[in-house]
Protein backbone atom coordinates (compact mmCIF):
# COMPACT_ATOMS: atom_id res chain seq x y z
CA UNK A 1 0.00 0.00 0.00
CA UNK A 2 1.02 3.62 -0.48
CA UNK A 3 0.94 6.12 2.41
CA UNK A 4 -0.49 9.52 1.60
CA UNK A 5 -1.79 12.66 3.29
CA UNK A 6 -5.00 14.67 2.97
CA UNK A 7 -3.93 18.16 1.96
CA UNK A 8 -6.19 20.31 4.14
CA UNK A 9 -3.66 19.94 6.97
CA UNK A 10 -1.42 22.14 4.77
CA UNK A 11 -4.24 24.39 3.53
CA UNK A 12 -2.49 27.57 4.66
CA UNK A 13 0.60 26.74 2.57
CA UNK A 14 1.04 27.54 -1.13
CA UNK A 15 0.34 24.58 -3.38
CA UNK A 16 4.00 24.22 -4.30
CA UNK A 17 4.97 23.99 -0.63
CA UNK A 18 2.30 21.37 0.01
CA UNK A 19 3.90 19.06 -2.53
CA UNK A 20 7.43 19.89 -1.35
CA UNK A 21 6.56 19.15 2.28
CA UNK A 22 4.83 15.90 1.39
CA UNK A 23 7.94 14.82 -0.51
CA UNK A 24 10.31 15.91 2.26
CA UNK A 25 8.33 14.02 4.89
CA UNK A 26 8.16 10.87 2.78
CA UNK A 27 4.54 10.69 1.68
CA UNK A 28 3.78 8.96 -1.60
CA UNK A 29 0.68 11.01 -2.39
CA UNK A 30 -1.56 13.94 -1.53
CA UNK A 31 -5.34 13.65 -1.42
CA UNK A 32 -7.11 16.92 -2.19
CA UNK A 33 -10.13 18.64 -0.74
CA UNK A 34 -11.28 20.86 -3.57
CA UNK A 35 -12.27 23.61 -1.14
CA UNK A 36 -8.56 24.23 -0.50
CA UNK A 37 -8.41 25.48 -4.08
CA UNK A 38 -11.86 27.10 -4.50
CA UNK A 39 -15.23 26.97 -2.75
CA UNK A 40 -16.81 25.77 -6.00
CA UNK A 41 -14.94 23.10 -7.97
CA UNK A 42 -16.02 24.72 -11.23
CA UNK A 43 -14.02 27.81 -10.25
CA UNK A 44 -10.75 25.85 -10.16
CA UNK A 45 -9.04 27.11 -13.28
CA UNK A 46 -7.43 25.13 -16.06
CA UNK A 47 -4.10 26.61 -14.95
CA UNK A 48 -4.59 25.35 -11.38
CA UNK A 49 -5.49 21.89 -12.64
CA UNK A 50 -2.45 21.83 -14.92
CA UNK A 51 -0.25 23.01 -12.05
CA UNK A 52 -1.41 20.13 -9.85
CA UNK A 53 -0.34 17.64 -12.50
CA UNK A 54 3.00 19.41 -13.00
CA UNK A 55 3.80 19.51 -9.28
CA UNK A 56 2.97 15.84 -8.90
CA UNK A 57 5.33 14.99 -11.74
CA UNK A 58 8.09 17.29 -10.46
CA UNK A 59 8.03 16.10 -6.84
CA UNK A 60 7.11 12.45 -7.33
CA UNK A 61 4.16 12.94 -4.97
CA UNK A 62 1.11 11.44 -6.66
CA UNK A 63 -2.40 12.86 -6.58
CA UNK A 64 -4.25 10.08 -4.79
CA UNK A 65 -7.66 11.58 -5.44
CA UNK A 66 -10.21 13.89 -3.86
CA UNK A 67 -12.46 14.01 -0.80
CA UNK A 68 -14.87 16.35 1.03
CA UNK A 69 -16.69 16.60 -2.29
CA UNK A 70 -19.54 18.79 -1.08
CA UNK A 71 -17.94 20.44 1.94
CA UNK A 72 -18.21 24.26 2.09
CA UNK A 73 -20.72 24.31 -0.77
CA UNK A 74 -24.27 25.64 -0.61
CA UNK A 75 -27.50 24.38 -2.13
CA UNK A 76 -26.49 20.78 -2.73
CA UNK A 77 -27.90 17.66 -1.09
CA UNK A 78 -27.77 14.11 -2.48
CA UNK A 79 -30.91 12.85 -0.71
CA UNK A 80 -33.07 15.98 -0.68
CA UNK A 81 -36.84 15.41 -1.10
CA UNK A 82 -36.94 17.86 -4.02
CA UNK A 83 -35.90 16.24 -7.28
CA UNK A 84 -34.50 19.53 -8.61
CA UNK A 85 -32.05 19.77 -5.71
CA UNK A 86 -30.96 16.17 -6.22
CA UNK A 87 -30.39 16.70 -9.94
CA UNK A 88 -28.45 19.90 -9.32
CA UNK A 89 -26.30 18.03 -6.81
CA UNK A 90 -25.65 15.19 -9.24
CA UNK A 91 -24.58 17.69 -11.93
CA UNK A 92 -22.16 19.28 -9.47
CA UNK A 93 -20.78 15.91 -8.35
CA UNK A 94 -20.19 15.00 -11.98
CA UNK A 95 -18.10 18.17 -12.33
CA UNK A 96 -16.21 17.15 -9.18
CA UNK A 97 -15.47 13.75 -10.71
CA UNK A 98 -14.27 15.41 -13.92
CA UNK A 99 -11.94 17.53 -11.79
CA UNK A 100 -10.58 14.43 -10.04
CA UNK A 101 -9.91 12.71 -13.35
CA UNK A 102 -8.32 15.81 -14.86
CA UNK A 103 -5.78 16.26 -12.05
CA UNK A 104 -4.70 12.64 -12.31
CA UNK A 105 -6.51 11.32 -9.27
CA UNK A 106 -7.61 7.72 -9.01
CA UNK A 107 -10.57 7.99 -6.68
CA UNK A 108 -13.09 10.18 -4.88
CA UNK A 109 -14.17 9.68 -1.28
CA UNK A 110 -17.95 10.07 -1.08
CA UNK A 111 -18.39 11.31 2.47
CA UNK A 112 -19.70 14.84 3.15
CA UNK A 113 -22.28 13.61 5.71
CA UNK A 114 -24.18 16.90 5.97
CA UNK A 115 -25.04 16.79 2.26
CA UNK A 116 -26.17 13.18 2.14
CA UNK A 117 -28.05 12.75 5.43
CA UNK A 118 -31.75 12.23 5.96
CA UNK A 119 -33.89 15.32 5.48
CA UNK A 120 -37.18 15.70 7.41
CA UNK A 121 -39.81 13.37 5.99
CA UNK A 122 -37.31 11.27 4.02
CA UNK A 123 -37.06 7.60 4.95
CA UNK A 124 -33.82 5.66 5.13
CA UNK A 125 -34.95 3.57 2.15
CA UNK A 126 -35.64 6.67 0.05
CA UNK A 127 -32.30 8.22 0.94
CA UNK A 128 -30.57 4.94 0.13
CA UNK A 129 -32.20 4.84 -3.32
CA UNK A 130 -31.43 8.46 -4.15
CA UNK A 131 -27.83 8.16 -2.97
CA UNK A 132 -27.36 5.08 -5.15
CA UNK A 133 -28.87 6.90 -8.15
CA UNK A 134 -26.36 9.73 -7.73
CA UNK A 135 -23.48 7.27 -7.56
CA UNK A 136 -24.62 5.55 -10.76
CA UNK A 137 -24.82 8.92 -12.56
CA UNK A 138 -21.24 9.70 -11.51
CA UNK A 139 -19.84 6.22 -12.08
CA UNK A 140 -21.25 6.11 -15.61
CA UNK A 141 -19.70 9.46 -16.57
CA UNK A 142 -17.66 9.09 -19.79
CA UNK A 143 -13.96 9.16 -18.97
CA UNK A 144 -14.47 8.06 -15.36
CA UNK A 145 -14.50 4.33 -16.01
CA UNK A 146 -11.25 3.79 -14.07
CA UNK A 147 -11.88 6.50 -11.48
CA UNK A 148 -13.20 4.91 -8.30
CA UNK A 149 -16.09 6.34 -6.32
CA UNK A 150 -15.47 5.17 -2.76
CA UNK A 151 -18.51 5.05 -0.47
CA UNK A 152 -17.61 6.09 3.06
CA UNK A 153 -19.44 4.73 6.11
CA UNK A 154 -19.31 7.29 8.90
CA UNK A 155 -20.11 7.37 12.60
CA UNK A 156 -22.90 9.54 14.05
CA UNK A 157 -20.25 11.75 15.68
CA UNK A 158 -19.59 13.16 12.20
CA UNK A 159 -23.31 14.15 12.03
CA UNK A 160 -23.86 11.31 9.60
CA UNK A 161 -27.31 9.71 9.23
CA UNK A 162 -26.79 7.46 6.18
CA UNK A 163 -24.29 4.58 5.76
CA UNK A 164 -22.74 3.73 9.10
CA UNK A 165 -20.83 0.47 8.70
CA UNK A 166 -18.51 -1.28 6.29
CA UNK A 167 -21.16 -3.94 5.67
CA UNK A 168 -23.70 -1.29 4.64
CA UNK A 169 -21.25 0.35 2.27
CA UNK A 170 -20.36 -3.00 0.72
CA UNK A 171 -24.06 -3.80 0.27
CA UNK A 172 -24.69 -0.50 -1.48
CA UNK A 173 -21.65 -0.92 -3.73
CA UNK A 174 -22.85 -4.39 -4.69
CA UNK A 175 -26.36 -3.12 -5.40
CA UNK A 176 -24.95 -0.35 -7.61
CA UNK A 177 -22.96 -2.97 -9.47
CA UNK A 178 -20.31 -0.81 -11.11
CA UNK A 179 -16.64 -1.79 -11.23
CA UNK A 180 -15.62 1.76 -10.34
CA UNK A 181 -17.78 1.95 -7.19
CA UNK A 182 -15.88 0.80 -4.12
CA UNK A 183 -15.69 1.34 -0.36
CA UNK A 184 -13.42 3.51 1.77
CA UNK A 185 -12.94 2.77 5.45
CA UNK A 186 -11.97 5.52 7.88
CA UNK A 187 -10.37 4.69 11.24
CA UNK A 188 -11.93 7.67 13.05
CA UNK A 189 -15.43 6.36 12.35
CA UNK A 190 -14.76 2.63 12.22
CA UNK A 191 -13.29 2.40 15.72
CA UNK A 192 -16.76 3.47 16.93
CA UNK A 193 -18.93 1.57 14.46
CA UNK A 194 -17.19 -1.78 14.00
CA UNK A 195 -17.14 -4.41 16.76
CA UNK A 196 -13.97 -5.84 15.19
CA UNK A 197 -12.44 -3.37 12.74
CA UNK A 198 -9.75 -5.70 11.35
CA UNK A 199 -12.48 -8.29 10.69
CA UNK A 200 -14.54 -5.63 8.89
CA UNK A 201 -11.53 -4.84 6.70
CA UNK A 202 -11.11 -8.50 5.84
CA UNK A 203 -14.84 -8.82 5.08
CA UNK A 204 -14.72 -5.78 2.79
CA UNK A 205 -11.91 -7.47 0.86
CA UNK A 206 -11.59 -6.56 -2.79
CA UNK A 207 -14.32 -3.93 -2.45
CA UNK A 208 -11.90 -1.75 -0.48
CA UNK A 209 -10.82 1.05 -2.78
CA UNK A 210 -9.31 3.53 -0.34
CA UNK A 211 -8.40 3.96 3.34
CA UNK A 212 -8.13 6.82 5.83
CA UNK A 213 -5.79 6.76 8.80
CA UNK A 214 -6.69 8.86 11.84
CA UNK A 215 -6.68 8.37 15.59
CA UNK A 216 -9.89 8.15 17.62
CA UNK A 217 -9.51 11.81 18.66
CA UNK A 218 -9.44 13.14 15.09
CA UNK A 219 -5.69 13.68 15.07
CA UNK A 220 -3.03 11.84 13.08
CA UNK A 221 -1.95 8.35 14.17
CA UNK A 222 0.21 8.53 17.28
CA UNK A 223 -1.82 11.18 19.10
CA UNK A 224 -4.37 8.84 20.66
CA UNK A 225 -4.93 5.28 21.79
CA UNK A 226 -5.85 3.55 18.52
CA UNK A 227 -3.71 0.47 17.85
CA UNK A 228 -2.92 0.62 14.16
CA UNK A 229 -0.91 -2.61 13.98
CA UNK A 230 -3.89 -5.02 13.68
CA UNK A 231 -5.63 -2.57 11.35
CA UNK A 232 -2.68 -2.40 8.98
CA UNK A 233 -2.19 -6.12 9.40
CA UNK A 234 -5.71 -6.71 8.09
CA UNK A 235 -4.95 -4.50 5.08
CA UNK A 236 -1.86 -6.60 4.42
CA UNK A 237 -3.89 -9.81 4.74
CA UNK A 238 -6.32 -8.80 2.01
CA UNK A 239 -3.48 -7.68 -0.25
CA UNK A 240 -4.58 -4.06 -0.24
CA UNK A 241 -2.43 -2.10 -2.73
CA UNK A 242 -4.20 1.24 -2.75
CA UNK A 243 -3.63 4.46 -0.83
CA UNK A 244 -3.84 4.72 2.95
CA UNK A 245 -3.99 8.46 3.57
CA UNK A 246 -3.69 10.29 6.88
CA UNK A 247 -6.69 12.57 7.43
CA UNK A 248 -6.97 14.85 10.44
CA UNK A 249 -9.83 16.90 11.87
CA UNK A 250 -7.87 18.70 14.59
CA UNK A 251 -5.82 21.53 13.12
CA UNK A 252 -4.67 23.04 16.41
CA UNK A 253 -1.30 21.27 16.24
CA UNK A 254 1.67 22.24 14.11
CA UNK A 255 0.78 20.78 10.70
CA UNK A 256 4.26 19.61 9.75
CA UNK A 257 4.87 17.99 13.15
CA UNK A 258 1.49 16.26 13.10
CA UNK A 259 2.01 14.94 9.58
CA UNK A 260 5.49 13.69 10.45
CA UNK A 261 4.39 11.92 13.62
CA UNK A 262 1.40 10.41 11.85
CA UNK A 263 3.59 8.96 9.12
CA UNK A 264 6.20 7.66 11.56
CA UNK A 265 3.52 5.99 13.71
CA UNK A 266 1.95 4.39 10.64
CA UNK A 267 5.29 3.14 9.34
CA UNK A 268 6.14 1.63 12.72
CA UNK A 269 2.77 -0.10 12.96
CA UNK A 270 3.11 -1.39 9.41
CA UNK A 271 6.54 -2.80 10.19
CA UNK A 272 5.10 -4.56 13.23
CA UNK A 273 2.23 -5.90 11.17
CA UNK A 274 4.69 -7.29 8.66
CA UNK A 275 6.82 -8.80 11.40
CA UNK A 276 9.84 -6.68 10.55
CA UNK A 277 10.17 -4.58 13.70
Amino acid sequence: MKLGLCNEIFESFPLERQFELAAELGFAALEFASFTLASDVREITAEQRRRLRELAAATGVEVAGIHWLLARTEGYHVTHPEAEVRQRTIAYLQDVVRFGVEIGGRMAVVGSPLQRGLCPGVTYAQAWEWFAEAMVACADLPGAEKFKLCLEPLAPKTQNTLLFTAAEAVRMAEEIGRDNVAVILDCYSAVDMEIDFPAAIRATGERLGHFHLNDHNGRAPGYGSTDFTPILGALEEIGYEGYADIEVFDFTLDPEAQARRGLETTQQALALARGRA
